[in-house]
């Protein structure tokens, strides 16, 4: 994983300069890009090290001003968010066809589901 020992343990010290800031963004590409390989290899003990690493990265990330923000930050903020984005749809998409595979075995649909009918308790009228 990108992120090393010494960097996760001063995730929380605040970020005080625009270098900072950049390089943290492009810590937080690298971990963004090691989760693409570990969900492209459904690596489940890599997918939760990055999870660890991109909370960690968030933490030290919420300390920097604003005003610190310059084009390039900006562009890196661009690039993680659309790589982040990538990667939400490749875990739902893991989630669903775990989900649709479970079902397929259960012989049942999912107890939950986003446009489910309410359950109804009592008897019918």
């Amino acid at each position: 994983m990108a992120m090393s020992l010494a960097a996760h343990e001063t995730a929380f010290d605040p970020i005080l300069d625009p270098v900072e800031l950049r390089e943290t963004l492009r810590q937080m590409l690298a971990v963004l890009e090691d989760e693409r390989h570990a969900l492209a290899g459904l690596d489940v003990d890599a997918i939760m090290g990055c999870a660890v690493g991109k909370n960690a990265l968030c933490g030290r990330l919420d300390t920097a001003a604003m005003a610190m923000v310059d084009e390039e930050c900006l562009g890196l903020l661009d690039a993680a968010r659309r790589l982040n984005e990538a990667n939400r749809r490749v875990r739902n998409l893991i989630a669903a066809n775990v989900a649709q595979r479970l079902d397929a075995m259960t012989g049942q649909p999912a107890l939950y589901r986003a446009h489910a009918a309410p359950a109804r308790i009592g008897r019918a009228r």
